[in-house]
């Protein structure tokens, strides 16, 4: 499956930079690459790609342009996946993005931009409608959780935190267990543990893993 990709950063070299990674991708297709925010939306609703890349900030205010875009598309054409790009981890804009839900979103920092495996992952996992956030980001996220001891996570062990830290990343299990150097079986037995203290052991295995990755988004914010 093909997949279709539009592209907003007012910066001409990164531009020109995704669009040659993206072209070494015999499955992925640039069908536009903008400058501006209010370009991206428009390009979204001509050409209904598959997902939608963009810069956080961009004219006119540099600020949460793209933050903006991204929750637009997302209401405005559900079936577009939307990834965002940062310089810095910005906690806020990451809290704006996902304040309701994660799902067909992702957060980069730009230095995985350069990481073509990385990159292609996301695209991927936002375009099924999953999520896929830099681990630098979920690094912040999980120590803002670590100062409020009795949120939700409060209860999870180490371990247990690393699993749902993969799992708000959108890895399935089979990747997480290669990450973390554990057994299939380890990592499953873990998720259950997630699942259990989160109060979540009724839900659907798929509704799970998203409640679970909710729960620690609220719990951190």
């Amino acid at each position: 499956m093909v997949l279709r990709v539009v592209f907003a950063d007012d910066n001409l070299l990164v531009r020109e930079g995704v669009a040659a990674l993206l072209a070494e991708v015999e499955d992925i297709v640039l069908v536009d690459a903008l400058v501006d925010s209010e370009s991206l939306v428009e390009s979204v609703a001509k050409h209904r790609p598959d997902v939608a890349l963009t810069d956080i900030r961009m004219p006119p205010s540099f600020t949460n342009e793209g933050i903006e875009a991204a929750k637009r598309i997302r209401a405005e054409h559900p079936s577009t996946g939307v990834v965002v790009l940062s310089q810095y981890v910005e906690e806020e804009y990451a809290f704006e993005l996902l304040a309701n839900g994660v799902s067909g979103l992702g957060y980069l920092l730009k230095e995985r931009v350069s990481q073509l495996e990385e990159l292609v992952h996301a695209l991927r996992e936002v375009a099924r409608g999953g999520s896929a956030l830099d681990p630098k980001v979920v690094e912040a996220l999980m120590a803002r959780k670590d100062n409020q001891a009795r949120s939700l996570l409060g209860g999870l062990t180490d371990r247990e935190r690393e699993v749902l830290e993969s799992m708000a990343t959108g890895r399935n299990n089979a990747t997480i267990a290669k990450n973390l150097n554990l057994s299939e079986r380890a990592v499953e037995t873990h998720v259950g543990s997630v699942f259990q203290k989160l109060g979540l052991i009724e839900e659907t295995q798929t509704n799970r893993r998203v409640m679970a990755v909710l729960a620690f988004l609220e719990a951190t914010s």
